[in-house]
């Protein structure tokens, strides 16, 4: 691997009630998380494009720990999301050049499908910094019972010079939707947001 990985942390989130009302099937979502080294770290470096080749790595990498977390094959995932947050000596577009499209690529491929835009955030933090896995349907971004985040936090990350990297994965939307808007029954597929 290109990256320098300290720790890979795994979490998954189960709900079965909400409200006090069952929620059946429970909804589940798993987070792979990765801190690795950022190697631009209190310099500017105006060529980034290492990073991106390291967030394709960890497309693939923690795609496929988060969709074996849930337990299911990658096509029955509904929804996906992607975040950074770098150490105190690092720049958003340390978080973003990570982020970036090409991370996409290998979680598609392990999804069989992906037409909507991976939602993201990106944030710069010390060690223990929450960070917000914004999550949206991974084939139409228009599915409103799937607009929902997942909060993940390492408590001994990231360290100045790391970045914490996390993708996130659903088997559904949020517990008991009721807002409208379309339905995943509804989904065509075809612009990645009908």
């Amino acid at each position: 691997m290109k990256s320098k990985v300290r720790k890979i942390v795994t979490i998954v989130e189960e709900t079965r009630s909400e409200m006090g009302r069952a929620v059946d099937p429970p909804v589940r979502r798993a987070a792979a998380v990765a801190v690795i080294e950022n190697p631009f770290a209190g310099r500017y470096v105006e060529d980034l494009s290492s990073l991106i080749d390291i967030g394709e790595e960890l497309g693939q990498l923690l795609g496929e720990r988060a969709v074996a977390a849930l337990g299911i094959p990658g096509p029955k995932v509904e929804s996906y999301g992607k975040a950074a947050a770098v150490g105190e000596n690092g720049e958003l577009e340390h978080a973003a050049a990570i982020l970036h499209p090409k991370l996409g690529a290998p979680l598609r491929k392990i999804l069989g499908k992906g037409a909507a835009l991976i939602p993201s955030s990106k944030k710069r933090g010390g060690p223990g910094v929450p960070l917000d896995i914004p999550l949206g349907h991974k084939d139409a971004a228009f599915v409103r019972s799937h607009f929902d985040g997942m909060e993940v936090r390492i408590t001994d990350a990231p360290r100045a010079d790391e970045i914490v990297v996390a993708v996130a994965v659903t088997d559904g939307g949020r517990p008991l939707p009721r807002v409208g808007g379309l339905t995943k029954d509804q989904i065509k597929g075809e612009d990645g947001l009908r």
